[in-house]
This record gives C-alpha cells, structure tokens and sequence, in this order.
C-alpha cells in the first residue's frame, strides 16, 4: 500500500518517458490545479502524486511511474490479485491516463485507458492483474500530458490485494 504521504514507497520513475510523476500537496498549489485535499486523509496538507499539463510538457508527453515488481510465482496473485486505486482527472482539456501492466521482457498489456474529464472529485479503480506464465511483473500508470496548464491528473492510495 502507498499512500505517499513521506516517500514513494518504491515506485520508480520510469527512464524512458518525457517527464515525471510529482509528490505533492494541495496546499502548496494555485486553485484549479488538481484536488483539493488528498484522498488518504482528506486534508490538503496531504500528498499524492501529480502530474500538470504547463508550458514546459507539450500535450501528448508522457510521465510514467511503475510498481515494485511482483512475483508470478505466488499462484494467489495470478488467480486473484488485484491493484486499488484512487485518481483525480479533472479540466476541460485534461490529456489521459492508461494504466499497463509490464513483464520484463518489457510486454505491456492496457489494464485501462481514462481519457478527458472525469470529474472534480477522487474516484475508485479496481484492475485485475491477469496473464499466463512465469514471469515476473509490473504496473506502470502512464500520465499524458493534456492542452492546458490548469489540468492535471493525481493518484494516491495505490494498494496491492494481499494475494500480491
């Protein structure tokens, strides 16, 4: 589980994109930049991870964090593991988030694909972790950039189920 409240808990930046993914807190930011508080404690003083469109990212860059790697050894998470997690999309030209799930030999599924906006609110995401074989994997939440500066996406709560 992370909530992102002190570090990143072992999430990594990935090397290959164009920018990343920010710890931060509301009350550090302009109004309609992103939520209000953040979802663990529901207090601006509380942080997530952010990612704004701005003048320094063109749309259609990309910010892309990926998980600890987990083992497809452990049969209980390949039957019925799962990642829960909460996200804020919120503006008028918000760009999108797309959620893969990466074996490392680098093969990425899409276990989903939000586009545009989702509302001026923290909403809820269940995704089964699927797939055959082996080896070992990880999820990557990929951000892309969107048209305005006003518009981000942020992410807290990330949690594996115990399976995983």
């Amino acid at each position: 589980h992370c909530n992102f409240e002190f570090d990143l808990c072992g999430w990594k930046q990935d090397e290959n994109d164009d920018f990343d993914w920010n710890l931060r807190t509301s009350s550090t930011t302009k109004m309609g930049t992103g939520p209000a508080t953040d979802h663990t404690l529901q207090e601006p003083s509380g942080h997530y991870i952010f990612i704004k469109s701005s003048f320094h990212q063109l749309p259609g860059q990309k910010a892309r964090i990926s998980s600890p790697v987990l083992s497809r050894r452990n049969k209980n998470c390949k039957v019925c593991g799962g990642i829960f997690f909460y996200y804020h999309m919120y503006g008028a030209h918000i760009g999108s988030l797309i959620i893969y799930q990466r074996t490392m030999a680098k093969h990425e599924k899409i276990l989903l694909n939000l586009t545009g906006n989702q509302g001026n609110f923290w909403q809820h995401k269940a995704l089964i972790l699927t797939g055959d074989g082996d080896e070992d994997f990880q999820v990557v939440f990929e951000g892309i950039a969107g048209k305005s500066p006003k518009d981000g996406i942020a992410l807290d709560d990330l949690t594996f189920s115990r399976e995983c």
